[in-house]
């Protein structure tokens, strides 16, 4: 294991939250001596000899803040430093952090009452009690937590009230404290939290600091007889609300790579709206007494304060690198809070990816208990369903031993549910037959008695016949496997899934956790099969319709990442393991092989696709030799949409559509009509053909004059539609003009960009510098040199969001690429601003790779550069290219989040492939210092 001692032992019982003034008592758990946090003595010491001469208020005030910036400052610092050497140990740093604000506050109070605002004989309604509410009154605050106060007035504020609450405020603020503040009486307060779920529930989190105490008594009493104690229904209903709303603006997904410690799913607010509804329900004070009213078991406490634990040590973390509140994990934070927690890289895993699956598995945890108890709640108290629903709602019953409750399947006997432990299987079955989830009670019994599931129940035939039927028969098969790997089902079924749930792929293609990757991918293929996808996805639409082995499929998809997390090629790793588990399975020779050889070459279609020219010949020619077969060309094609659109939101796009389209459509000739069928001739011949009847009101002398001045690779490598363009582009063109045309092509989700003009060496280069300053991001490039001098190149580009661009940005992304064109902006200069790695992205190490291959291509030489992304990169690339007299013919880029592929198609200055390893050799060192130059000018934004 890569993780500290401290994180492995076992959580202390919870504290009592603090209910008064800090005294020596309180030091009882915190992260250092009290003494340390604040010396109280020597404070109100040095305090009361700085206003020993003093009568003025502003000079008091001035003072007083003095020596109290001061004391926090020393405070914070020791707090600080005892928690890096405990990074771990939140709950000792959020009270020490409560308790250092409690004596500001307190302080700061008693300086307002007996040296700026004196009573000495004060009435009944001037009194005034100060109370902490939200956060700070529930005792758990993080280094830039909100200090939330009410100060509390038995009538109408006073003028004596309202100068001394403005002068603690002056204070507070100069002491650099973010207050939110409120001045109420108690008849405010219960009127206003009857309008306001947000005031009731900060009120919720009462803690009386100073002042009247029984003031602030006589304002508890009166919330929970006059208030609390007869809304319980309302407010759980109002929180459960709260919840999901706050879930959906999170992204709904509890594995976002970036998540939010506090808001997010299975956050930090998870575990605060439970604490809220406990309090309020059951009037309980700490969580602990959850266990003894029944909610938890002492198992699931551990649990819950285990979770809570990690998650504020990993908040509090976040605020100290940060300098301020800050809630999101961002990459590069991740980074940063990893370190100081103490992971470090092993087993081929950086140790970012090993404290975010410990994080994704905390957060797993805390939906497990709120699900547990908020459900528990809604029992109790939701609004039973209009009588006419449930009239009409027709519902399937349950078999034995199974019951449904609160619509939701549960066991109703236990001893007949553990007779047989394949049950422990079936009962997700049960749950899809009858259209229910699961009864948090169920699924606290399965979590409870994962052992069951051993050698004997996964060589069972019926557990086995279960597990497939819920991918292959009930049309949903996301949503079982979801809650079977919440609950751990799934990895105790299939022991080598364990390793990639909760592991998290640090870079910023990847939206999801490897386990829920694949999920979502089996998710994606089941909508498919559902015929949700039809216009979206034609191809892989109609090869799910004609029909496919639908078991190898679906277990090639559960498969395909399977590997990830180790030092070797995962592919690889994971088709080894496919090959021990298909049998295990229930699966036949001819399928296993078949799962196997997905799993192994699973990335094989999406590589070739975005990463090679799918208009030479070879390509398509070694890719239809490595498929063999239609059957597998089928299967590979829909794993590989399903592939990528798991990966994310905006993954997917019509550009990836169209060429894994044509790539099937073209391998497929080749299988099924003979390999000859591909060629270049053949290619040349159509299009020529294709292009006499789109200029049928050309005159014929100027059509023989177009079809003659172009060499074979612009026949082979251009769609007819841009060869019209050409056409009309280079008809009576001069030596010193530049043409462009621009338009959006939807096919592609691009901006498809012409250019024509007189050939000279770097001009492919010229034109990549003059897109990246517009913003544009090349996703695929041709160029040709006709043979009587003019060179044709054509870019797909998209915008900084991976969207075409708009008509109307189109006339300045013109006249910006004309004048770089023309020479009167010097690229590399006008760069400078642009090309820049931003602070968030520097955390990701990308290695550089070069690769050469002359056997890809019948006519040039395959250079391969995969490296960090970054504006100016393929400018960078080209413009080396192009000093050491290379010959670029096309250009594919494939981006994947920091990460980019660019694939150059090219020959040398006399035709020729780079035959020579010394040539290659040279050429790889130019490329390699102009990565490395190029990240060095890339300042940090």
């Amino acid at each position: 294991m890569n993780l500290p001692q401290e994180a492995l032992r076992d959580s202390a019982s919870e504290p009592t939250l603090l209910t008064q003034a800090p005294d020596e008592t309180s030091a009882i758990g915190l992260i250092c001596a009290a003494v340390d946090i604040f010396d109280e003595l020597a404070v109100q010491a040095e305090i009361d000899a700085k206003l020993a001469d003093l009568t003025d208020a502003m000079a008091i005030r001035k003072a007083v803040v003095d020596v109290l910036i001061a004391a926090r400052k020393k405070g914070v610092a020791a707090i600080e430093a005892a928690f890096v050497e405990r990074p771990f140990d939140a709950r000792p740093v959020t009270r020490s952090y409560t308790m250092l604000t409690d004596y500001l506050v307190k302080t700061v109070y008693d300086v307002a009452r007996t040296r700026l605002h004196k009573l000495n004989s004060p009435t009944d309604g001037e009194r005034l009690a100060i109370v902490a509410v939200g956060g700070y009154g529930r005792g758990e605050m993080a280094p830039h937590s909100d200090v939330d106060l009410l100060f509390v007035t038995p009538y109408k504020i006073t003028p004596w009230a309202e100068s001394l609450i403005e002068s603690m405020l002056y204070m507070l603020w100069d002491l650099r404290l973010k207050v939110g503040h409120a001045s109420r009486t108690i008849k405010d307060c219960l009127r206003l939290a009857r309008e306001d779920y947000t005031i009731r529930t900060s009120l919720v989190e009462f803690r009386f600091l100073d002042g009247d105490e029984d003031l602030a008594k006589s304002l508890n009493d009166k919330l929970w007889s006059e208030l609390f104690s007869t809304t319980a229904t309302d407010f759980v209903e109002a929180k459960l609300e709260e919840r999901a709303e706050r879930h959906r603006k999170q992204g709904g997904q509890r594995y976002v790579v970036e998540p939010n410690v506090k808001e997010g799913k299975g956050g930090l607010r998870d575990l605060q709206s439970l604490f809220w509804i406990a309090k309020y329900v059951n009037k309980v004070q700490t969580t602990a007494e959850l266990v003894d009213r029944g909610v938890f078991t002492p198992e699931e406490y551990t649990t819950f304060l285990q979770a809570e634990e990690f998650l504020w040590a990993v908040r509090c973390h976040l605020h100290l690198i940060s300098a301020r509140a800050m809630d999101q994990l961002t990459f590069d934070l991740q980074v940063e809070v990893a370190s100081r927690m103490g992971y470090h890289d092993s087993a081929g895993r950086r140790g970012v990816e090993h404290f975010m699956q410990d994080y994704f598995r905390h957060a797993t945890r805390v939906g497990e208990l709120t699900r547990i108890f908020l459900t528990a709640l809604e029992a109790q108290h939701a609004k039973p369903e209009p009588m006419l629903q449930r009239l009409l709602t027709r519902r399937r019953k349950a078999r034995p031993p199974y019951a449904i409750k609160q619509n939701r399947l549960t066991v109703a006997d236990e001893k007949a549910f553990f007779a047989d432990k394949v049950n422990m299987l079936r009962i997700f079955e049960e749950a899809l037959r009858t259209g229910t989830l699961l009864h948090p009670e169920a699924m606290r019994l399965l979590a409870a008695n994962l052992d069951l599931i051993d050698d004997s129940v996964r060589d069972d035939k019926e557990a086995i016949r279960i597990f497939l039927d819920l991918m292959l028969k009930h049309g949903n098969p996301e949503r079982a496997l979801r809650r079977m790997n919440e609950l751990g089902v799934l990895a105790a079924f299939l022991p080598e899934f364990a390793p990639i749930v909760a592991m998290m792929q640090f870079n910023m293609y990847h939206s999801y956790t490897v386990d829920e990757h694949i999920i979502q991918c089996i998710s994606h293929l089941a909508q498919i099969e559902r015929g949700e996808l039809v216009e979206e996805l034609p191809v892989a639409s109609g090869i799910l319709k004609e029909g496919v082995n639908r078991k190898v499929i679906y277990v090639a998809l559960l498969l395909h990442d399977i590997g990830k997390g180790r030092p070797e090629d995962h592919s690889i790793l994971g088709a080894q393991m496919a090959r021990k588990i298909c049998p295990r399975l229930g699966l036949t020779k001819e399928e296993s092989e078949t799962v196997e050889w997905l799993v192994r070459y699973h990335l094989l279609m999406s590589d070739t696709a975005q990463k090679r020219d799918l208009s030479e010949p070879r390509t398509v020619r070694d890719f239809a030799k490595a498929v063999k077969s239609v059957k597998r060309l089928d299967l590979l094609t829909v794993l590989t949409v399903c592939d990528i659109r798991g990966v994310g939101p905006g993954t997917w796009n019509n550009w990836k559509a169209m060429l894994l389209r044509d790539l099937h459509q073209l391998t497929k000739i080749a299988l099924e009509s003979g390999m000859e069928e591909i060629n270049r001739d053949a290619r040349e011949n159509e299009a020529k053909k294709a292009l006499r009847e789109a200029l049928t009101d050309w005159d014929a002398k100027d059509v023989r004059t177009e079809l003659g001045r172009h060499y074979g690779p612009y026949w082979q490598g251009l769609p007819a539609s841009a060869q019209v363009i050409f056409a009309k582009l280079l008809h009576d063109i001069s030596d010193v003009e530049i043409r462009i045309d621009m338009e959006l092509d939807h096919d592609r989700d691009a901006t498809r960009a012409c250019f024509a003009m007189a050939d000279h060496p770097g001009l492919f280069s010229r034109m990549t510098g003059a897109l990246a300053l517009v913003g544009a991001n090349v996703v695929d490039a041709r160029t040709y040199t006709s043979k009587d001098g003019y060179a044709t190149a054509i870019f797909w580009i998209q915008d900084a969001e991976g969207h075409p661009y708009e008509k109307a940005r189109m006339p300045r992304l013109r006249q910006m690429i004309e004048r770089t064109l023309k020479g009167e902006v010097i690229t590399r200069e006008a760069l400078k601003d642009k090309d820049k790695i931003k602070k968030r992205e520097q955390a990701f190490r990308v290695q550089t790779h070069i690769t050469f291959d002359n056997e890809g291509s019948d006519l040039y030489t395959i250079i391969e550069v995969d490296t960090r992304d970054r504006a100016g990169l393929l400018h960078d690339l080209t413009r080396t290219l192009a000093a050491n007299n290379v010959y670029i013919a096309s250009a594919v880029i494939a981006t994947y989040g920091e990460q980019v592929v660019d694939t150059f198609y090219v020959k040398d200055m006399f035709g020729l492939k780079f035959h020579q390893e010394s040539r290659r050799q040279a050429l790889e060192k130019k490329l390699r210092e102009a990565i490395v130059q190029g990240v060095e000018r890339a300042k940090v934004s």
